[in-house]
């Protein structure tokens, strides 16, 4: 893997890939940590359906998932032109569309991690934090939270990678734009339609796969060490 075979042009696909997998991953974690919470402990008409949608993205083919989001959110959108119209909000083949895109793409994998942690963790250590007087609330941030940490941070790692890799609901959405929404996956797509840009190509998918390694092993450290601080209460 040569790096020096990446151009300015590619270099800001990392940087702004970097930018779009953080944005969308602070901004999904507090609603999976509460859809997670919702379907590990709550009982509710819909709750099967919650799950589904929850994770719908995981086998929607991305292209229809951002097909949909550009349906809902593009400027012609039913949400999208209300946005534009009220606040001057442009999502679509913006950067910050594609972190909605990678969100969206990412948030199964955050649910299903917190949800997994949520679960091991014994209820009657929350029931006996509440008989004591503890309203929900601080129940989970003093009880529940504190168990789940490593979980937690073990899904977030995991939805970051796949914000990473995401290609096909972000180029559908918004499209490949140098400096705007021009990210690793479509850089890779754009240098392979160039004769003789095989050595970026290289040097793109290294960085790709150092990143979705470092991702999987890091979240697999965490998972170990969430299992191990349950099991030890």
């Amino acid at each position: 893997m040569d790096l020096d075979q990446l151009g300015p042009a590619e270099w800001e696909a990392v940087r702004l890939s970097l930018r779009v997998s953080l944005v969308a991953t602070l901004v999904s974690l507090p609603l999976g940590v509460f859809v997670a919470y919702a379907l590990a402990r709550w009982r509710f008409p819909g709750h099967a359906l919650l799950n589904g949608l929850v994770h719908l993205p995981l086998v929607l083919p991305p292209v229809v998932t951002g097909y949909l989001l550009l349906v809902l959110l593009g400027r012609r959108g039913a949400l999208g032109a209300w946005l534009e119209e009220t606040f001057g909000l442009v999502i679509a083949f913006r950067w910050t569309g594609a972190a909605i895109a990678a969100g969206v793409m990412a948030f199964p994998l955050l649910v299903r991690a917190v949800r997994l942690a949520i679960e091991a963790v014994d209820p009657g250590l929350e029931d006996a934090a509440a008989t004591l007087g503890a309203s929900r609330v601080r129940v989970f941030l003093t009880v529940t939270l504190p168990l789940i940490w490593p979980g937690l941070l073990a899904g977030a790692v995991l939805a970051f990678a796949k914000a990473m890799g995401e290609f096909g609901a972000t180029i559908t959405f918004v499209a490949a734009i140098p400096g705007e929404t021009l990210t690793i996956p479509s850089a890779i797509y754009t240098a392979l339609q160039v004769p003789g840009r095989e050595d970026a190509v290289l040097a793109l998918v290294g960085i790709s796969i150092a990143v979705a390694m470092a991702a999987v092993l890091l979240s697999e450290a965490l998972a170990r060490r969430a299992a191990r601080r349950i099991a030890g209460t």
